[in-house]
């Protein structure tokens, strides 16, 4: 059990938000071309920085109230969620113009820095709507903040990847996003078709934690830090940044596992690669 402290854990995630939010604002405004290709198939380097714009405008919004102004391109509730957050994504993007991408830096700095504000001294269970999610769905601010915070170091990898400058996901940072994001995200980012007959328990051990129960049943996945000790049919061992990389899509799961930074083990092993099919990457 990794013992987190969830008052602790919220601060030193507002903490690295914060530097983080500076270093991708000097990221943006340092791009030398918005059309390069950039570390994601689909999007150009000057798409991910779009959406990055939107990514802040929404969490943004989501502490300071306003919604009214964007809340037409909010997809319908039915289907994954995969689909649905693609289908905004593209709008989003397509809705920043060439000029607004060159102003994203300040624009980010500026929203980055009014969350934090606005959010200081909250408690990290305050509720935050997020309808980009599911019209009705409601976080905690610290998930939000884990969140916005997974957004800015995996999209920055993204650009930092082909226009080349130093971006580097220390541990104790994606174990911040791991922890705050995770027990959250994954049940709302279930594949229900997929998951409907499956009855399988993981044991996900990041190593320097958390540790996560995850577990399908009646087609639904509880995710518990901390979780009593029970069985379990599979344990995933992983380093902090190859569980995040391999979550969120941005590696193949084969190469940590050849470079023995992510492994499989208990009763049932070969079910690892299943939790990438079941759990979709947004």
């Amino acid at each position: 059990m990794d013992g987190f402290d969830p008052v602790t854990e919220h601060a030193r995630c507002r903490a690295t938000l914060r530097v983080t939010v500076a270093r991708l604002a000097r990221l943006l405004r340092d791009i030398p071309d918005q059309d390069a290709p950039s570390g994601l198939p689909v999007w150009s380097v000057g798409d991910v920085a779009a959406h990055l714009g939107a990514v802040y405008l929404a969490f943004c919004s989501a502490v300071t109230g306003g919604f009214e102004d964007w809340a037409h391109i909010l997809p319908p509730d039915e289907g994954p969620l995969a689909e649905r957050i693609a289908s905004l994504n593209a709008e989003a993007v397509r809705l920043v113009g060439r000029d607004e991408r060159r102003r994203l830096g300040d624009f980010v700095a500026e929203r980055g820095e009014t969350f934090l504000r606005v959010t200081e001294g909250l408690a990290p269970d305050t509720p935050v709507a997020a309808p980009w999610y599911g019209q009705r769905t409601v976080l905690t601010l610290a998930t939000a903040t884990g969140l916005l915070l997974s957004e800015s170091l995996l999209h920055g990898l993204d650009i930092a990847r082909r226009t080349r400058p130093a971006w580097a996901i220390a541990p104790d940072e994606a174990r911040l996003v791991l922890g705050q994001v995770m027990p959250t995200m994954m049940p709302l980012a279930l594949d229900a078709s997929r998951a409907r007959d499956v009855s399988i328990a993981y044991d996900i051990a990041v190593r320097g934690g958390p540790r996560l129960a995850v577990v399908f049943g009646g087609g639904t996945v509880t995710v518990v830090r901390d979780a009593p000790p029970r069985a379990y049919d599979c344990r995933i061992t992983a380093t902090p940044l190859a569980f995040l990389l391999v979550a969120f899509g941005r590696t193949p799961v084969w190469r940590p596992v050849a470079l023995g930074r992510l492994r499989a083990g208990g009763r049932r092993p070969w079910l690892a690669p299943r939790l990438t099919r079941l759990i979709t990457s947004p």
